[in-house]
């Protein structure tokens, strides 16, 4: 339940960031199946690609004090975009750096504002 209740979260974020940032596009008639590819493809490279891009750029961040993270945020955005476009034939366009950085800040924010309304399991299961 956890799973399906994190991919809506997600989805409903990348919605987001494609309604509001310039730059983020999607094509076609099925709008909804993009962004639901997107989103498995953002989980699955958050969970891959994003430890390796913090790991080797551990300088860059150090050096400007954590803000180098939105660029690897945005690099993971824009990696997703290529995957979805091009191993999944979905119309999920992101065209270039700086609309991925933008899409993955919104996408972080409508994220955490979602997560706010779900119950915590923690105090769920200490209270039982």
């Amino acid at each position: 339940m956890k799973f399906i209740t994190r991919f809506v979260i997600t989805a409903l974020a990348v919605a987001a960031a494609a309604w509001l940032v310039p730059g983020i596009r999607i094509e076609g008639t099925a709008g909804w199946w993009a962004v639901s590819v997107m989103a498995l493809v953002l989980g699955l490279l958050n969970a891959v690609l994003r430890p390796l891009l913090t790991f080797l750029s551990c300088g860059f961040i150090i050096l400007t004090l954590g803000l180098f993270m939105l660029v690897v945020n945005g690099l993971t955005f824009w990696a997703g975009s290529w995957v979805a476009v091009n191993w999944f034939n979905v119309g999920f366009y992101v065209d270039g750096l700086w609309p991925a950085v933008l899409g993955s800040i919104v996408v972080s924010i409508v994220s955490f504002l979602l997560s706010i309304f779900l119950p915590d399991e923690k105090k769920q299961k200490s209270a039982a």
